[in-house]
Formats: structure tokens, sequence, C-alpha cells
């Protein structure tokens, strides 16, 4: 069962090949013509657009560090989900029939939450983080033969991230934690496509996973010491419309 929350999720690798094996055997079909009229529209096609809209649930995972016992001063730290929503511009360039070459320049909005309850208190202290990243994805995508004008497809790849609202650097308050603007993500995902007689419609889904540590850590602030590193995790589900 995949979950999003304290970091259990299914490795995108597990996940992309499970994907990657349910896809390629929907792929083992031949492309019938008569029987997708609005795809042979679009076949012809080697590169076309597209836009993409999306809603997104993100949060971290967390690591905590040796000071945290150390110290004493927290029960529990924890990331809670924030939902947050996407905007994109897609640019898609097939190879043969089966393979795609995607690039996408995404503004992703997101929240994401740090709980904390001190000891000796059942109070929750908790932290609102609210990001506006700037997102470059390039991914790679594997589809499956066409039936009845529709199709199914894995998509997977690698993503620049920056947070064009972090104030990390400008941020002199020394109780709340600082997350770094740059992450580089993994991210792996499927969908289905639908051909109709104007554009492709996709409903996708994808998971994303930081690939390293955005934490910046202080030695001063409490909330900082007690973490060893901090890595990003999202998923997102998109309407993608293209043609």
């Amino acid at each position: 069962m995949l979950s999003l929350r304290r970091g259990q999720i299914i490795a995108p690798s597990t996940l992309f090949i499970l994907l990657f094996a349910v896809v390629a055997t929907f792929g083992q079909g031949r492309y019938n013509t008569s029987a997708n009229p609005n795809f042979n529209k679009f076949q012809q096609k080697p590169f076309y657009y597209g836009i993409a809209l999306g809603y997104n649930s993100a949060f971290f995972n967390v690591n905590q560090s040796k000071d945290f016992i150390n110290s004493g001063d927290f029960n529990v730290v924890e990331s809670v989900n924030g939902p947050g929503f996407n905007i994109g511009v897609i640019g898609n360039l097939k190879i043969g029939r089966y393979f795609d070459l995607r690039s996408l320049i995404n503004f992703s909005f997101s929240t994401r939450e740090m709980s904390y309850t001190p000891v000796g208190s059942s109070m929750l202290e908790t932290q609102r983080l609210s990001s506006t990243f700037i997102e470059i994805p390039f991914l790679f995508r594997f589809k499956s033969a066409p039936y009845k004008d529709k199709r199914v497809f894995v998509v997977t790849g690698f993503k620049y991230a920056y947070d064009a609202s972090n104030n990390s650097n400008a941020n002199t308050d020394k109780f709340q934690l600082n997350i770094s603007p740059h992450d580089f993500q993994y991210e792996v995902g499927a969908g289905v496509q639908f051909f109709l007689p104007f554009f492709i419609l996709s409903p996708e889904i994808k998971f994303s996973q930081g690939l390293g540590n955005i934490l910046i850590y202080d030695q001063d602030v409490d909330k900082s010491r007690i973490l060893d590193r901090i890595l990003s995790r999202s998923i997102t589900f998109s309407l993608n419309f293209e043609g």
C-alpha cells in the first residue's frame, strides 16, 4: 500500500518496474488504424506542445539526528502533508512508436508543515513552509499500442526545482527551520492517453522523491540541530492537454 506519511512509500525504481511491466503487456497489441481514427491524426506529428494542470500533496521525509535524543527538547518531530497545485507547459518529442522525450516548465505552489511536540507538553508547535517552485523536469515516456483511441503509459526522469519564495538567506529567526531553495528529484508515474478529435487528454499521476538533503543546518537553532537530513516527497495528479 502506498503511503505518503512519515516517508513510507514504495521505492520509485520498484514502482516504475511494476508499471513498465503492465504497459509492456498492453503494448504487445498491433496498431489498428481503422479502430483509432483520432489517434491517427496525432500520430503524424513528431513534436507537439501542451499544458498541464495539477494538484499536489507534498511533505518532508525527516531523519532525526543524535541530538534529538540527547537534547531532550522534543518528544516528536514529523512532517505533515500539505496541498498545492501545478501549472506547466509541455514539450513532447516522439521517438518511434512507443517512446517519447518530454520537457516541462512547471510552476508548482505547495505547502508543507513541520510539527514538533516539546517534552512535557501536549501542545504542537508547527512551522508552515509555503513554496513557489519553478520546476524543469526531463522525462522519458513508454507507451502501449492504442486501443479504441486510448493507451496507457509510464513515465520516469529527473527534475530540478527552485523555490522562488524561499527566504533562507535573509531569515534571521533563530527559532525557525531553514531549507535550501534548490532541489533535485527523481520522478516516476503513469497515466492514460485519450485521443479526442481536437486534442489529447492525459490524466497522469507522478511520485517525486528528493535526491539530496535540503536541510540548512544551524547549530544555534534547536529545530535544526535535532535533524540529520530532510528529503522532499510529493505526489501529483495532473490533467495534460496536448496536441
